[in-house]
């Protein structure tokens, strides 16, 4: 449990997650160090990018790298959580809520965070002990649903990602957001291999991200 509870709170901590989609282990390795580089340190490694489970491996043996905290995104079911967890994964992010998925991360105490689109799948998801749930996708919603969604689940811990950008991730933040996961935003410089864009920009929301806090 106390593994479990150090993971949650360096992720809240940290209050940006780096979600890594590449079409190769070499970008989203390259993508990874240069989120790093810009203060970020949760990484999501996504399973709809090639090699994602040796990608988490290198992530995790990387010895600069040691204070990096790597989760395994896309997850869509618990054997996939499994292989991602025995990997290295210190926590598993999923598009939807899966209930065995969720027993399994019980289980080996690992966080489990799924993206939920209501008030049914939040509450069912705090039923299986899930401690943040994804809202996803967050560019179908505006910051201030959170609030909304808080009025009768005061105790859900919600984390936005997809559709947040430097533009609203304040706005986020000051309404409720315990933290931001961003992805094309971040990543898209790799495409044309300008990681130094890449970690400017991870300050840049690092920066936001407590400034919003300050504020609240």
């Amino acid at each position: 449990m106390i593994q479990k509870l150090e993971i949650l709170n360096r992720i809240l901590d940290s209050g940006v997650v780096a979600v890594i989609r590449a079409e190769s282990a070499e970008v989203a390795e390259k993508t990874a160090m240069a989120a790093v580089s810009g203060g970020i340190s949760a990484i999501e490694v996504t399973y709809t990018s090639p090699g994602a489970t040796d990608l988490i491996k290198s992530l995790k043996d990387n010895e600069n790298l040691k204070d990096l905290i790597i989760g395994a995104g896309s997850v869509l079911d618990s054997e996939t959580a499994r292989i991602a967890i025995l990997a290295g994964a210190e926590y598993i992010v999923s598009p939807s809520f899966d209930k065995q998925t969720a027993k399994l991360c019980n289980r080996y105490q690992i966080p489990y965070m799924p993206g939920c689109m209501t008030v049914t799948e939040m509450k069912t998801a705090l039923e299986y002990g899930s401690d943040i749930v994804k809202l996803f996708p967050g560019n179908h919603f505006s910051p201030g649903m959170i609030k909304a969604f808080k009025g009768p689940l005061p105790q859900v811990s919600i984390m936005p990602t997809g559709g947040v950008n430097l533009q609203n991730v304040s706005e986020w933040i000051s309404n409720g957001a315990v933290a931001i996961g961003v992805g094309s935003d971040l990543s898209k410089p790799a495409l044309v291999g300008d990681y130094e864009e890449i970690t400017r920009l991870a300050s840049e929301y690092c920066k936001l991200v407590r400034d919003a806090r300050k504020q609240i």
